[in-house]
């Protein structure tokens, strides 16, 4: 591409690319798609975005091409790099000079020159660094901040890589350049001191900018830039210096008004101090020993004692927290068992910890967490006031301890309390003995006082397992106080449910349940508290309730299910909603069948609610778990079920809907309840497996269930289903075989073993694709046990079921082969008999032993040859099967059913489904539940001796070991 003649070109083409005409944007997208892979195209591109003259919107379109061609077209084994000249020539223009007047496109050149850094940088660029020290020295204020910002990201890119070599490159960088980015960073925070105390607040916001930025460098040269960086004086100097400027800057918060330019910046730079400390704990936990001591005076100053206040705010005193929990928690500070065990640096730092946290200062921060920093404030009141489901949702929230204040307290004291749970498990006690008794309704602070030492007494409940009575504390005052009905005590109220649903788990009589669920119906009767206020820490207490013994609650079920379906209703916030349901899906699981009189109200309200929650997939999700909850609750009463269930079945698990990302999974485990609990197949049913096909393509982690799915239909209705959809699974089959773990092979080839139980005569045909790889698995001796078992069980039903399809496929094989018919069968049964050890389960076993006998009687050479080998496994299947009964000394066969006896389930059990009934029903039909394989042994010995004549047999007995003979002529008494 010639530079004078495209640049007109390109340039045109990038203008028409900013258009909001999509008739003029389209063409314009393809046309520079198709110039990626043109020599030179990037070399416009660096003209174009250089040139300030031009459009911004074009020169930032430029700017985008350019460094998604990196990431594509950079590297030498790219298809389409870039030549070797052309990069050059390019990183040359990059680093031409640092004046780029738009912060965005400044920014993007700075991430795309680091992205070029992190391929070249040192081998192929080694003056990349030089320029950019040399260039951040320069006094123009626009080039110095532009090559500072290119300095952090360049910086941070080749931090960010791990390989070895490149970690010793990063070493050798860092130690050439870290003076010089010590003294930069100096140089700026001085200058930024200077001019906020002559009130320069404009010339300090520039100067500050260039401190954040120098600094951000150094985090990640401190950090990642040394092996062992305690040993390195400029390092530990620097990490020093942090705390005395952390205390400058503060300072210098007083003098800033809040809405300065300056304000923001600052805080961000504070915060980023903060991180530095953090960073390198996380990193180098010996290297930072020496900064132990100091870093817990500074946190604990600033945030437990009044040197913080008027200058702390919020993420400021978070940061600090996690500091101090890093430092507890930090697993190379604490000593082995054996102290003999522990490095000299793990004891020195657990002794300076343990110097630092004296009883007198962990009262003082267990005082201030819970009398200050647990209080709830006016703010959160008022949230909870006039939104209390948000208030709720935010309070309870996952991964906000990191960020959030509330609950970065919380944690801290968890882990506090956990580490020095002796020393403190005292003063928690002393301040709940001193709330005993209700609290004055009009004292506002006592009542937040109480509610944030119950939320501590509830946070370490685990901790005070030994030292807190909490049934007798239950009795004697938390029930009363969840009785007060003043307007004014509902946070009591709420903190108490809470309470209790902590402790349920932990430590609560069984005997005071009943009182419990008493009181929990009375709070859900009260709709405006537990609909405005209570929501989800009420069906927290059901919850935890229900992990226990679920014994009392079935007095309560009614009107519990009753009130939550309630509360469902009328909720209005997501994730209550998902909440409230997840506690009735809870309900009916613990007590199934028992729930089938009070889900109508439910049944009805569900599909109003799947409508509803169109835009909400994790809400959905919440409903499909509810509803496979009630299908197994139901029974094969769900089917009343099917004109909403099956719909939602449908789309759960279409690939082609968007929403199957958020439900597939659930949607599956739906389906195969469904099947499980169905009386019978209908044609909807039926229609839905069309959706199995695409899931078996994708080959997820959901392929288990898709097997446990198919089964269930060829459990359900073998002939409807085969019919309709034996061809494409078949299909299916012989794709997934060609591509899949053992495991997954299994579960194909436990289909097909299922197929051919339900289904002896018709069932080899429809898979008779598969069988002769299964044929081929056997004779060479597949290497895999569990495959070679689930290869001889399939083998073993078409030999015994289907004698007239075993004949055509040993045929088959044979021609396939070029062998001979009988060396072929010789060869099956003499691997069968070797292999029989990998078949561990004793329906296969006996199954074999039943196959390997319907060969006989026979005059076939190759089979009379085989005989021992028969015998052996008949035998050993003859000790797997045979129980001897202790009055008459006989042998029965301990698999033999005679007749139906619907399945039962002990009190601990789920009770048995549709699926349980039919496979019952259907080993009645299975020779292995219905031959006596004594007997059968029997007959095809007597057959064979009648064939041969007494000679004959006698002879061919003689082929087996006396000591087998022995023990068979033991099992066949009688006979």
């Amino acid at each position: 591409m010639d530079l004078n003649s495209a640049s007109t070109v390109v340039l045109r083409v990038l203008t028409q690319a900013t258009s909001q005409d999509t008739a003029v944007l389209k063409p314009a997208e393809e046309q520079l798609k198709q110039w990626e892979t043109q020599p030179g195209f990037y070399s416009v591109l660096l003209n174009i975005f250089t040139n300030h003259s031009l459009d911004v919107n074009v020169r930032w379109l430029a700017v985008l091409y350019f460094k998604n061609g990196i990431d594509r077209y950079w590297r030498r084994v790219a298809p389409h790099a870039l030549s070797e000249e052309e990069k050059t020539t390019l990183r040359a223009g990059l680093i031409t000079n640092f004046n780029e007047p738009v912060n965005q496109i400044a920014t993007q050149i700075s991430v795309l020159i680091a992205k070029v850094a992190r391929v070249d940088c040192p081998r192929q660029w080694p003056e990349l660094i030089p320029t950019l020290v040399e260039s951040v020295k320069v006094q123009d204020d626009l080039q110095q901040h532009r090559a500072l910002l290119t300095f952090y990201h360049v910086t941070k890119t080749l931090a960010s890589k791990r390989l070895a070599a490149d970690r010793k490159l990063f070493y050798d960088l860092t130690s050439s350049i870290y003076s010089f980015a010590c003294s930069l960073w100096n140089h700026h925070t001085d200058t930024f001191l200077q001019q906020i105390c002559t009130g320069d607040e404009a010339a300090a916001a520039n100067s500050l900018e260039r401190t954040l930025l120098s600094l951000k460098v150094l985090r990640k040269l401190t950090v990642h830039g040394f092996v062992e960086p305690h040993w390195n004086a400029e390092v530990m100097g620097f990490l020093h210096a942090v705390f005395e400027r952390l205390k400058q800057f503060l300072e210098c918060s007083r003098s800033i008004r809040a809405e300065s330019i300056c304000r923001d910046r600052l805080e961000k730079t504070i915060i980023l101090f903060t991180k530095v400390l953090l960073d390198f704990l996380d990193q180098h936990p010996f290297s930072f020993t020496a900064l132990i001591q100091r870093s817990l005076e500074f946190s604990v100053s600033y945030v437990f004692t009044e040197a913080g206040e008027g200058v702390v705010f919020e993420q400021f005193i978070v940061q600090c927290m996690n500091l101090i929990k890093m430092i507890v928690k930090n697993y190379a500070y604490k000593p082995s068992k054996n102290i003999e065990d522990s490095s000299p640096e793990t004891l020195e730092a657990h002794k300076i910890k343990t110097a630092f946290f004296t009883y007198p200062t962990l009262m003082e921060i267990c005082r201030r967490l819970v009398t200050h920093y647990f209080l709830l404030t006016k703010e959160e009141l008022t949230m909870w006031e006039e939104d209390p489901e948000s208030f709720t949702v935010e309070e309870t929230g996952g991964d906000s301890w990191k960020y959030s204040l509330r609950p970065c307290t919380e944690v801290l004291f968890i882990d506090i309390f956990h580490e020095y749970n002796q020393t403190l498990t005292p003063v928690l006690l002393e301040m709940v003995h001193s709330l005993q008794g209700s609290t004055n309704v009009e004292n506002t602070n006592a009542i937040l006082i109480k509610d944030a030492v119950y939320n501590a007494v509830g946070l370490a409940a685990y901790e005070l397992f030994d030292s807190v009575d909490f049934d007798q504390w239950f009795k004697n005052q938390l029930l009363a106080e969840l009785q007060v009905s003043h307007d004014r005590y509902k946070p009591i109220r709420r903190r108490v449910i809470w309470l209790i649903g902590q402790w349920i788990s932990v430590k609560f009589k069984s005997d005071l349940r009943p009182v419990l669920y008493e009181a929990i119906r009375n709070l859900l009767q009260d709709r405006d508290l537990v609909v405005r206020k209570l929501p989800i820490h009420v069906t927290n207490c059901i919850f935890d309730g229900l992990s226990g013994s679920s014994l009392f609650f079935f007095q309560y079920l009614e009107s519990m299910f009753t009130l939550l379906f309630q509360l469902l209703q009328e909720v209005t916030q997501c994730d209550t909603k998902m909440h409230v349901l997840h506690v009735l899906s809870c309900v009916i699981e613990r007590v199934n069948m028992q729930i089938r009189p009070y889900v109508g109200c439910l049944v009805q309200y569900l599909p109003l609610l799947w409508k509803q929650s169109e835009e909400h997939n994790m809400l959905r999700c919440a409903i499909l778990t509810t509803l496979i909850h009630l299908v197994q609750g139901l029974g094969a009463d769900s089917k009343n079920l099917y004109p909403f269930l099956l719909p939602v079945i449908q789309l759960s698990t279409d690939v082609s809907q968007p929403p199957h990302v958020y439900l597939l999974e659930d949607g599956l485990e739906l389906w195969l309840v469904t099947l499980e609990n169905s009386p019978c197949l209908t044609p909807e049913l039926l229609r839905i497996f069309q959706n199995m096909s695409a899931l078996l393509e994708l080959s997820s982690e959901n392929l288990k269930n898709c097997f446990k799915i198919i089964n269930a239909y060829i459990f359900l209705s073998s002939s409807e289903f085969l019919q309709m959809y034996a061809a494409d699974l078949c299909r299916s089959f012989c794709e997934l075989l060609k591509d899949i773990t053992t495991e997954g092979q299994v579960q194909v080839l436990k289909v097909v073993e299922n197929v051919l139980k339900v289904n002896p005569v018709l069932g080899p045909q429809m898979f008779q694709p598969l069988l002769p790889s299964v044929f081929r698995g056997i004779i060479d001796g597949e290497r895999y046990p569990v495959v070679m078992s689930t290869y001889l069980g399939i083998m073993g039903r078409v030999l015994l079921q289907n004698a007239r399809f075993f004949s055509l496929l040993l045929s088959q094989m044979a021609c396939e082969l070029g062998q001979e018919l009988d060396q072929i069968l010789g060869n099956m049964i003499e691997m069968w008999v070797d292999r029989m050890d990998n078949i561990t389960q004793p329906e296969r076993r006996k199954l074999s032993a039943l196959a390997l006998l319907s060969l006989l009687p026979s005059l076939n050479g190759v089979i009379q040859d085989k005989f021992c080998g028969i015998i052996n496994i008949s035998v050993e299947g003859l000790h797997d099967v045979m129980t001897e009964d202790s009055e008459t000394g006989t042998y029965k066969d301990c698999m033999l059913m005679s007749h139906f006896e619907e399945p039962k389930a002990t009190e601990d059990e789920e009770p048995p489904t549709e699926q349980d009934k039919r496979k019952k029903i259907l080993a009645l039909k299975d020779p292995v539940h219905t031959v006596s394989l004594q007997q059968f042994i029997y007959e095809k010995l007597k057959a064979q001796q009648e064939l041969l004549g007494e000679q004959g047999f006698h002879a061919l007995m003689e082929t087996v070991d006396t000591e087998i003979v022995a023990q068979l002529q033991e099992f066949l008494q009688g006979f």
